[in-house]
């Protein structure tokens, strides 16, 4: 059993964590991930990882509840504890010195991004961060980027905070002013997708990271396959991380929509089961 020893509710209907896991905790890279499982009837979900203390023996994870088990998981408290956390899993970030880097956080991704862009720093890059969110709510980890970065860019589709407009405005407005040598973007398929296409024809090298479908996160399975370059690749033991100029969207869009229908019918049925729990309570 794997510990939450602290929960922060940090946006709405999103969480931090802090577990227990030494094991994963003494391993694992920035970029890496986990795979876990909530009970043994739970369904196996990859969580990127947005911290780690090796001598305490922790992760840190951000979980926003969208379907079934993130729901699940949103509704644990500190004290409770996962049946399962698998990992280090994937490749970690290739990190080097670059020159002037850009890591962009969508959602959970602004999470993602922390560790990555203090291994960065470490080896003496310029590292700029980009977050972005609907509203000033919904940004996650703005504080904790800014501290660690050398600065950090907000945007809102409202203009509640920072710039008005989306994660690639500000990506725009940095390109504009200065060489840039490397992108990072984790979070939504469409921001991904958007980053990828602006720095494309400008050859930026530029790193997306597909957590796409996932099962048992070893290629084992073959779910998690995308076409990187023309060629099948699992995201699991190939990834996260792959070039963005070189992934197939529409077809890993595609991909992400095929159990859209399940993945309803399940949180439908987890939100029904938990409010007669409440009413019988």
């Amino acid at each position: 059993m794997f510990q939450i020893f602290t929960r922060q509710e940090i946006a709405p209907k999103t969480v931090h964590l802090k577990i227990e896991a030494p094991l994963v905790a003494r391993k694992v890279q920035p970029g890496q991930f986990v795979i876990v499982r909530v009970d043994e009837k739970g369904e196996r979900i990859p969580l990127s990882i947005c911290g780690f203390d090796r001598e305490a023996g922790t992760l840190e994870l951000i979980v926003q509840a969208v379907g079934r088990t993130s729901h699940e998981i949103y509704d644990l408290q500190a004290g409770d504890s996962f049946l399962d956390v698998v990992g280090p899993l994937g490749v970690p970030t290739h990190a080097e010195k670059f020159g002037t880097c850009v890591l962009i956080g969508g959602g959970y991704g602004s999470g993602a991004i922390l560790p990555m862009g203090r291994k960065l720093k470490e080896l003496d890059n310029k590292v700029y961060g980009i977050v972005g969110a609907r509203t000033k709510e919904l940004l996650i980890f703005a504080d904790r980027l800014q501290a660690a970065l050398d600065r950090l860019f907000i945007t809102t589709n409202d203009g509640s905070a920072g710039m008005q407009g989306l994660v690639t405005d500000a990506l725009k407005a940095i390109l504009d002013d200065e060489p840039v040598h490397y992108v990072v973007a984790v979070g939504p398929v469409p921001m991904m997708r958007a980053v990828s296409d602006m720095t494309k024809p400008l050859g930026i090298p530029t790193m997306v990271s597909l957590n796409t479908l996932m099962v048992d996160g070893t290629g084992m399975c073959g779910a998690c396959r995308v076409t990187v370059g023309g060629e099948t690749r699992f995201s699991c033991i190939h990834g996260p991380e792959f070039s963005g100029h070189d992934v197939d969207y529409d077809e890993l869009v595609a991909r992400q929509r095929m159990y859209a229908e399940k993945e309803r019918a399940a949180l439908e049925e987890y939100l029904k089961q938990k409010e007669q729990s409440l009413c019988q309570a």
